[in-house]
């Protein structure tokens, strides 16, 4: 009989928010388990890791854009430096206006200290010859993107390091969730975080994430400027040297994996009316994306199972979103922290009441 082997933490998946709350255990000394069966269609893996303070069709600061993005920036410096690997771009942005009214109300906007933290400039006029930029355009700073594939891949090599790492999917007949700790296999641990984004999980299957397909394609450009652009599409640096990532669709109905010549000729089009150079199409990718109805991630403990936790939901923003809250539900599991009520599993309680048990 094999002797087991206890750690003090397991963790399900290991996308953007399991490779979160991983580092958050590391950094506290927590001897943790990571049990991941790497899927190359998973949100974490194929998102362009864009990161940006003013987003959304209204163009309006994100959610605790003041919190999260001065602490994002450690966050990824940090797993930096221990890994000794790069994957973290700061990086402006741009934003062409589509109109006067535009400029004015960003002109006005400049002035009011909700943003500008996060205006590096504002332009009333064409500057950029290979952007469709009549009325000028905002750039942004705190913004920029993540190699998230390669991120993912450093934090993992970290927990085989100083932790443990299994990949494999959940073996759910050797997973026992009890009231004196969690065996798993060979493996006794105090407490179990679930990240497992649109891949549903038994004790958490009430719990209302949707998926949300997104497109992206891979271009290739002679364009070189160190600049995201972002309106109606977003253009980020690909992989390789004068590649760009473009993305991305939102289809909350597209269920069927694989790409679509609907989304390739979304994104072509609205890439065409944002630049005005060539560009060639080299690649197309997709993902489903874990979102929820009122657009907050979702994060807790189990309303019956005291050692079962939840990561997950995190939408579009995963990069920008998991460094700041996993540290919020480490804080919660190990000092009995406060969750905000926004983000609270507490808010879909009724559900698992109310569900088939």
């Amino acid at each position: 009989m094999s002797k087991s082997i206890h750690v003090d933490y397991i963790i399900v998946g290991q996308g953007l928010a399991g490779s979160a709350m991983a580092i958050q255990l590391l950094k506290l000394g927590k001897r943790i388990l990571v049990i991941d069966q790497t899927q190359h269609n998973t949100s974490s893996r194929i998102a362009a890791g864009l990161f940006n303070p003013i987003t959304g069709r209204r163009v309006v600061k994100t959610w605790m854009a003041d919190i999260l993005f001065p602490y994002l920036h450690r966050h990824y410096q940090h797993v930096e430096a221990l890994s000794g690997e790069r994957f973290f771009y700061p990086m402006r942005l741009y934003r062409p206006f589509g109109a006067i009214a535009e400029q004015n109300e960003w002109m006005g906007r400049s002035e009011d200290s909700e943003f500008s933290p996060y205006i590096d400039e504002i332009f009333t006029k064409s500057v950029y010859p290979d952007i469709s930029d009549d009325y000028g355009g905002l750039k942004l700073n705190q913004c920029g993107y993540v190699n998230t594939r390669a991120y993912i891949g450093a934090v993992r090599r970290l927990v085989e390091e100083n932790g443990f790492f299994l990949a494999e999917e959940a073996d759910l007949e050797t997973l026992y969730i009890e009231s004196d700790g969690v065996h798993y296999k060979n493996f006794e641990a105090r407490q179990i975080v679930i990240c497992t984004g649109t891949h549903t999980f038994p004790w958490f299957d009430w719990v209302p994430i949707r998926p949300l397909k997104g497109e992206t394609l891979c271009i290739e450009s002679s364009y070189n400027e160190e600049l995201i652009i972002n309106r109606g599409v977003y253009m980020v640096p690909a992989n390789r040297k004068g590649e760009w990532r473009i993305g991305a669709t939102y289809d909350l109905h597209g269920i069927k994996p694989g790409i679509t010549e609907l989304a390739r000729v979304e994104l072509t089009e609205k890439m065409k009316e944002l630049v005005t150079f060539p560009f060639n199409i080299v690649g197309q990718d997709w993902g489903f994306r874990p979102t929820t109805k009122d657009r907050r991630p979702i994060l807790g403990r189990h309303p019956a199972l005291k050692r079962l936790y939840i990561f997950n939901g995190m939408g579009t923003k995963g990069v920008s979103l998991t460094p700041f809250l996993a540290e919020m539900l480490t804080r919660f599991i190990e000092n009995g922290d406060p969750i905000n009520k926004e983000v609270d599993l507490e808010r879909y309680k009724l559900l698992y009441w109310s569900s088939p048990k």
